[in-house]
């Protein structure tokens, strides 16, 4: 039975900015019809669940910001564990919460214009209007990337991760397309063997699936820790280093609001925009001081920076170019996720 919610962003928000910035996001593999219409399948939060969206936003009236609707069917996880089998669906409320996470309109974002008074920041509002950070569907499925991409490619990275969706995971059908959804952690914890991946990353991916399922990944949770102590717990799990708990943090649980001590891009990023060389452009220390100019939105700034100093670098992509469609974070630095 197919559902309906609508999320009223408080900011500013570009839905077709989202979709510019996933096209040109490795892990989400995103290549669909460029119809204005954002298409997700993921794993509920609620770890048994799959949820086929189609995402559209309305016109704004008066140059404001049009509401985002979502339709949206939730499937029972398939092939279902027996434990599984009788848990209730996510309700209307948990997919409307989780929907609002991943685009990042969970977030006030009424503040976020008056960060503009630093000329840094005003350019990147100018460049990119709208652009909110696009978040993995969850902490668990942003985790089991790290560690899939540990010490390989981002690019064969991406492929492993659509192989386990296709092959283990949830097909659904979307506004005319089918997509694959990520195994639940319920069913990721009894594949025993991904052509690619070694034994290691194996069970590193069941440790992560047990962790979901033990409510250690839950976004709301790890949100609500302070930084310092959600980031210590994710390097607690196999797997996630100091790198990959970050990513984990901001881009899986969507935290509006940490500066990122273990990723050398967005500190070279820093450093070129705010002409910082020698020494000062390699003092992290430093660098979140200028970061905490940015509170209480140093991630969305962060990754604005990524967006603009991937572009110099980033290949052709389809449908035009322009800002927004740079390779953000091309993430081969997901390789430097620390071994556990």
């Amino acid at each position: 039975m197919t559902a309906a919610v609508s999320l009223v962003p408080a900011g500013l928000f570009s839905l077709a900015s989202g979709i510019r910035f996933l096209e040109c996001f490795t892990p989400a593999g995103y290549d669909h019809a460029a119809d204005g219409i954002l298409r997700l399948a993921f794993p509920a939060d609620d770890s048994t669940s799959v949820v086929a969206a189609a995402v559209r936003q309305e016109a704004g009236t008066g140059g404001g910001t049009g509401t985002v609707r979502a339709e949206f069917t939730v499937h029972p996880a398939a092939p279902a564990p027996a434990e599984a089998a009788t848990a209730e669906a996510a309700d209307d409320e948990a997919v409307r919460a989780q929907l609002a996470r991943i685009l990042s309109l969970d977030v006030d974002g009424t503040g976020f214009p008056a960060l503009a008074a630093d000329p840094v920041v005003a350019g990147l509002m100018a460049d990119y209007p709208g652009l909110r950070p696009v978040c993995f569907y969850s902490p668990y499925e942003a985790a089991a990337w790290a560690v899939i991409g540990n010490r390989i490619r981002v690019a064969q990275a991406a492929v492993f991760k659509a192989r386990i969706a296709r092959r283990h995971g949830q097909g659904v059908h979307i506004a005319g397309q089918t997509l694959y959804a990520f195994p639940t952690p319920a069913v990721l914890r009894t594949i025993t063997h991904v052509p690619g991946l070694t034994d290691i990353k194996i069970q590193r991916l069941h440790a992560l699936a047990e962790a979901a399922l033990d409510g250690q990944l839950d976004a709301a949770r790890l949100r609500a820790l302070p930084s310092d102590y959600a980031l210590a717990e994710l390097r607690s799990l196999p797997g996630i280093g100091p790198f990959s708990a970050e990513l984990v943090l901001i881009r899986g649980a969507g935290h509006p609001d940490v500066f990122p001590r273990h990723e050398p891009r967005v500190h070279r990023a820093i450093a070129t925009a705010y002409g910082l060389d020698g020494p000062a452009a390699a003092d992290v220390s430093g660098l979140a001081e200028i970061a905490d100019r940015w509170r209480p939105y140093r991630s969305w700034i962060a990754t604005l920076l990524r967006t603009r100093a991937a572009e110099g670098t980033a290949m052709p992509v389809p449908h035009g170019s322009g800002p927004g469609r740079a390779r953000w974070a091309a993430e081969p630095a997901i390789t430097r996720a620390a071994p556990r």
